[in-house]
């Protein structure tokens, strides 16, 4: 008999619904929220705010799509944490009450273990799975992290962030030039028409396998400084050319800990998660690294590698199949438990 698992995600400012049959994903509906644009960032009671207008419409796409009716649904798996407290009641709240009026169980999940898992999520292009035990390198805006993976429920962060994290870095050096939010993606772009070795920037040396970011961005900041003393319009005139060498900056200190975490551990099933794993740039070093150390590698699809409930789904029916379920009494959490 088939379980189909409702996936809500609401950990930012993306409300998102996916269903999955097993491991087969049905359907994936996202509602953004542009109004952050305007503040460039996320501002938290507005996203709360939205995520109460949208979790009803998106759920509903996200059953139609399935083709199937709420009253197919084994259980509801949603994202308790870590993210916006405000953002993450709205699905908790939902995902609760949906649950208790269906007579089915609730699963929470871990909204970076969510990520991880999202390798494992069947679709017509995505089949091939990392083998246990693998690594994984979960980068996003507010968590950088090497992982080892034992089981869909057995992971142990071997590596990670002391401070900032690697999308931080990106969207703080974004906003410093004045480039439009997200501002990740924006380097992203700039950086394919820059030129990576125009500038050099410092690296961190960091003991065993963790991160350091905050130093890299303050000395960008600095440098930025510098220049704009001797040419007002040094940023404009250089803007591809930054956004390259920091991007490849960042890139070397990934995969730095990276070789290294595969080394220690003997591994060579090595994946990347998480928003900051759409980076094309990284996409590009990884399979580069690849080819070099013979590593096995996988690199979610874009719509996977962002904030999605396919990806809550799909690390709720591990649990599923492990009678894993929650209570109703249990409350989000806005840091990493990992």
């Amino acid at each position: 008999m088939s379980t189909y698992i409702l996936g809500i995600e609401s950990s930012c400012d993306d409300t998102s619904a996916a269903v999955l049959k097993d491991t087969h994903i049905l359907s994936n509906a996202i509602a953004n929220q542009d109004i952050h644009k305007t503040y460039g960032g996320v501002v938290p009671e507005l996203a709360s705010r939205a995520h109460q207008q949208n979790i009803i419409p998106v759920v509903e796409v996200a059953l139609r799509k399935a083709k199937i009716t709420k009253n197919q649904l084994s259980a509801i798996a949603f994202t308790r944490g870590p993210g916006l407290l405000g953002s993450l009641l709205v699905g908790t709240s939902f995902a609760k009450s949906f649950a208790m009026g269906l007579g089915i169980p609730i699963i929470e999940v871990d909204h970076l273990k969510a990520h991880i898992l999202s390798h494992f999520i069947d679709d017509e292009d995505q089949k091939a799975h990392p083998q246990f035990p693998f690594i994984c390198l979960t980068v996003s805006g507010g968590h950088t992290q090497i992982v080892k993976v034992d089981s869909p429920n057995k992971m142990k962060v071997i590596g990670s962030t002391i401070d900032d994290a690697a999308g931080e870095a990106f969207d703080k050096a974004a906003k410093i030039m004045g480039l439009p939010y997200p501002g990740g993606p924006e380097i992203d772009k700039l950086a394919k028409i820059g030129n990576p070795d125009a500038f050099t920037f410092p690296e961190p040396n960091m003991q065993e396998l963790d991160y350091s970011f905050s130093g890299l961005k303050t000395s960008f900041l600095y440098f930025l400084r510098d220049r704009l003393k001797e040419d007002e319009q040094f940023i404009e005139k250089n803007k591809a050319d930054l956004s390259a060498s920091l991007q490849q900056t960042i890139i070397r200190i990934l995969l730095k800990k990276l070789k290294k975490a595969a080394s220690a551990t003997s591994i060579n099933e090595i994946a990347i998660a998480g928003g900051v794993s759409a980076n094309s740039g990284l996409r590009q070093a990884m399979q580069q690294t690849s080819v070099e150390l013979g590593w096995n590698i996988y690199i979610p699809k874009l719509q996977y590698s962002t904030d999605n409930a396919a990806m809550i789904a799909i690390a709720g029916y591990f649990k599923y199949l492990d009678g894993d379920f929650a209570a109703q009494n249990l409350t989000p959490y806005s840091k990493s438990t990992m």
